[in-house]
């Protein structure tokens, strides 16, 4: 069973360009927030931009929210300088560092080396800035596996669907939603693909971003595809967008309550006290080792997002 590891459910991107952004981001409900050197950061704009997110990183203010930088993709002439300008700058204000555009296991090695390097001339502890990676390409998908499982500071496999689409020749540019033209959901074996490497070796899935940032209820039906199958976040590209993912990404009151009952039950029945039983009844629904283990999950996305159960258990009088 993956690691729940930290709460992403919203992960909100902001360009490190604009400081009237970052400084508005730090008041949003959002459980990560990435400063963004790349896409959304213009080419005569990236030195700016990389100030601007060692301000902001160092300012505070971050307080309950995971902090990302997303740096440039190893194609580019900017990589180098985004990692260790940031890093050498705000190292210890920071969580992790997004790496775009991953297309092999070389590409995370890479950063994990370097990071290493940086922490040990900063006294820094080493491994303590995690990565994220996002899979964008069809070699980054056919690799995701090794990606994964690259080095240990990776935390989160990402799907980047804008440049997938592209990548693949898919005939649409609406980002994020079905395609009319097909029947059925054209990203459902990209996302399972993803999540296989994410939880064989215990990371987090991230669903990418929905760009009609308007449109909160398609966001919301997006985003219900990928939380079924078991991702743990979105990205979301408007403060409107973040209420929703975390309403998403985070276990009904009932399945939780219904979670942390089986939980205490289980562990009722299989001590000395309970009658050390493998399997019993619980209402009208037999629990055993599988449900426990269900039920951890969860029971582990409710604790993350704050919920508080409303019910407990009462051991059977004999």
């Amino acid at each position: 069973m993956a690691v729940v590891g930290r709460p992403r459910r919203s992960c909100l991107a902001v360009p490190g360009s604009s400081r009237k952004m970052l400084d508005k981001a730090r008041g949003l409900p959002a459980d990560q927030v990435f400063l963004d050197l790349e896409d959304a950061v213009a080419p005569l704009a990236k030195p700016d931009a990389r100030r601007n997110v060692v301000a902001a990183l160092n300012e505070g203010g971050w307080d309950g929210k995971t902090r990302v930088v997303r740096v440039n993709d190893l194609t580019t002439p900017w990589t180098y300088r985004d990692v260790v300008e940031v890093v050498e700058g705000a190292g210890a204000n920071l969580d992790c560092v997004m790496l775009p555009k991953v297309q092999a296991a070389g590409h995370v090695e890479w950063l994990d080396l370097t990071l290493t390097q940086i922490e040990k001339a900063l006294g820094l502890p080493v491994g303590g800035i995690g990565i994220e990676v996002q899979i964008e390409n069809a070699a980054g998908l056919v690799n995701v596996d090794a990606i994964a499982a690259a080095s240990p500071r990776v935390e989160t496999i990402i799907f980047g669907p804008a440049d997938f689409m592209a990548s693949i020749n898919m005939r649409s540019l609406v980002v994020g939603a079905l395609l009319p033209d097909y029947p059925g959901d054209p990203y459902h074996y990209i996302l399972m693909r993803i999540l296989m490497a994410a939880r064989t070796y215990d990371k987090q899935a991230i669903d990418g971003p929905f760009l009609q940032i308007r449109d909160v209820d398609a966001f919301r039906e997006v985003a219900r595809r990928s939380a079924a199958l078991g991702f743990d976040g979105k990205w979301v590209l408007h403060p409107g967008q973040i209420e929703a993912a975390n309403e998403v990404y985070s276990p009904a009151q009932a399945d939780y309550d219904r979670a942390e009952l089986i939980l205490d039950a289980y562990d009722h029945y299989t001590s000395e006290a309970g009658g050390r039983l493998g399997a019993v009844m619980l209402g009208d629904e037999m629990i055993d080792e599988a449900s426990r283990k269900m039920a951890l999950v969860i029971a582990a996305k409710g604790r993350a997002a704050g919920l508080v159960r409303t019910s407990g258990f009462t051991p059977p009088r004999d």
